[in-house]
């Protein structure tokens, strides 16, 4: 019965952490990107897999390497990144 108890608390702190990430907006540092839009972003410290559909906004400065950017994640999928000032990605 402890054993049960277990793996269902543990499955539904999965479910929890899943539901959780699933909706996020966030600051970071560009590390990483692709040449084109779609393909591997790392953001943040964050992996991120942006797809044609995700909007790109360069308002504040160019989406590049070393620029601060704000992401936003709706139902797992990534949005939106956005250029903002460094000051918005200094801790």
């Amino acid at each position: 019965m402890r054993l049960y108890i277990i793996v269902t608390c543990a499955f539904i702190a999965q479910i929890i952490a899943q539901a959780a990430i699933a909706d996020d907006n966030f600051h970071g540092i560009i590390e990483s990107r692709p040449d084109g839009k779609a393909g591997t972003w790392v953001v943040g410290g964050r992996t991120l897999n942006v797809t044609v559909n995700t909007d790109l906004r360069e308002e504040h400065l160019p989406l590049r390497v070393g620029a601060c950017a704000e992401v936003e994640i709706e139902d797992g999928l990534v949005e939106e990144i956005e250029s903002e000032s460094p000051r918005d990605c200094a801790w």
